[in-house]
């Protein structure tokens, strides 16, 4: 068995489990027996949605740990660490205990499957499960992976469902329209259970309607039963009034952009669902608090004055990220560092960036889903493009030769962002700014 997280995680990224595709969920039916059926033992959150996942479950971990409770969180993907995927009360799972989960699930599926293993993302949906019952949190939040009908995730029955956003993304495996995603999605939606969302495309909202109606899901939608009003922004926080029912609140967020205040509104009307139901912790001053001081790295990340980080791996990202921009920073020249993975449709997401920046630099990640950087380039008509394989001299060149009135926006893959935020990081004091 492994001693190290490294050969763990190794050997776990090795496992594709292909001969079993086409049965969703044969692993995670053989396999959760045999650990006495943790996913029984917990009460959940399930979230799922193309963007805003991740943030919508910082705010409500936020509020839950704030009024006192043990909560547990599942997300994906990580910055640095894959034990930041796990975590109870915002404190990631520890090697040890993750080594000694995860040898132990290897030995039952050696012992009583004959070595059958599933894939790496049902591996850490299986050892989260353990991690979380063992531990007797009070509740779980918990992000799909891909889709969530058919995703691994679906075999908790939660006490609600989130349903962040739909865009076209993981097409070739989810489908080529709105409608095709949206019923993806609109899987987690459980008879009975409430259902949030503030996706806002027509034809995807149609489907998640429909996915309610049949499930008799109460259904919340962003916009119309919870809604916003007298939003005011500066450069580190933005202000809102949020309303449900007879629910009214004044909000602070230091996280910036419209999606943010969506995904915020999302948190909050789970909050108040489970306040309803039992978890009379959660009052309205509680839920100010924890919005107020909530962050979620990587997602329009300010590093000192003039340098964004934002993981916008899609079209649907690009255009916040651009949205944001334009509203925090009217006046600046916006100078992109670019990279991305090759399965992106990252066509659309560079034509947005050519509308607005001053320069392009477009890289590559040393890794084999990395979409290369001419090809990237290639994609751009911007006058003032540049290709460079060389992320970090890149970086480095562009950030000792800002000039005031310029921004740089690294931006794409989350897996680039994550990469781009150690290695500034460890230049923290050479060019005196803080994380």
């Amino acid at each position: 068995m492994f001693t190290s997280m490294e050969d763990c995680t190794n050997f776990m990224y090795r496992l594709r489990a292909e001969k079993h595709k086409g049965e969703p969920f044969r692993a995670m039916n053989a396999i959760l027996p045999l650990l006495k059926n943790p996913h029984e033992k917990v009460p959940f959150i399930h979230i799922a949605g193309s963007n805003g996942k991740g943030s919508t479950v910082n705010y409500l971990r936020e509020i839950l740990q704030t009024a006192g409770y043990k909560v547990g969180a599942f997300t994906s993907p990580h910055l640095e660490r894959v034990n930041e995927r796990i975590s109870i009360n915002g404190s990631e799972i520890s090697d040890g205990r993750f080594l000694a989960l995860a040898n132990r699930l290897f030995r039952v599926i050696e012992e009583e499957l004959d070595g059958d293993y599933p894939n790496f993302f049902e591996l850490m949906t299986l050892i989260a499960f353990q991690y979380f019952a063992e531990e007797q949190v009070d509740i779980a939040l918990i992000e799909a992976g891909i889709g969530g009908r058919f995703d691994c995730t679906n075999v908790i029955s939660p006490l609600c469902s989130i349903i962040t956003t739909v865009s076209l993304d993981h097409t070739h495996i989810l489908g080529n329209s709105y409608k095709e995603i949206a019923y993806q999605k609109a899987g987690i939606i459980k008879r009975n259970v409430p259902v949030i969302t503030a996706v806002a495309n027509k034809e995807a909202l149609e489907v998640i309607c429909r996915e309610a109606r049949q499930q008799h899901a109460p259904l919340f939608l962003y916009g119309e039963d919870f809604f916003v009003s007298d939003i005011q922004t500066d450069e580190r926080k933005q202000n809102f009034a949020y309303h449900l029912g007879n629910v009214h609140l004044n909000i602070t967020l230091k996280m910036m952009g419209a999606h943010q205040i969506a995904n915020a509104g999302c948190a909050i009307t789970a909050a108040t669902i489970l306040r309803s139901i039992g978890f009379a912790g959660i009052t309205d001053k509680i839920i100010q608090t924890a919005l107020e001081k909530a962050f979620w790295p990587g997602r329009f990340e300010r590093v000192g004055s003039q340098i964004i980080l934002d993981g916008s791996h899609n079209p649907e990202g690009t255009e916040a990220l651009i949205h944001t921009l334009k509203r925090q920073y009217p006046d600046k020249k916006y100078k992109f560092i670019y990279s991305v993975m090759e399965d992106k449709d990252y066509h659309k997401s560079i034509a947005m960036i050519d509308k607005v920046a001053h320069a392009v630099y477009f890289t590559e990640l040393p890794v084999p889903r990395a979409a290369k950087a001419e090809e990237l380039a290639h994609c751009s008509g911007h006058p003032d493009k540049a290709v460079n394989k060389d992320w970090k001299a890149v970086v480095e060149q562009e950030m000792s030769g800002l000039q005031e009135d310029e921004l740089l926006v690294v931006t794409g893959s989350i897996f680039f962002i994550a990469e781009v935020r150690k290695f500034l990081k460890a230049k923290e004091e050479a060019y005196d700014y803080k994380f």
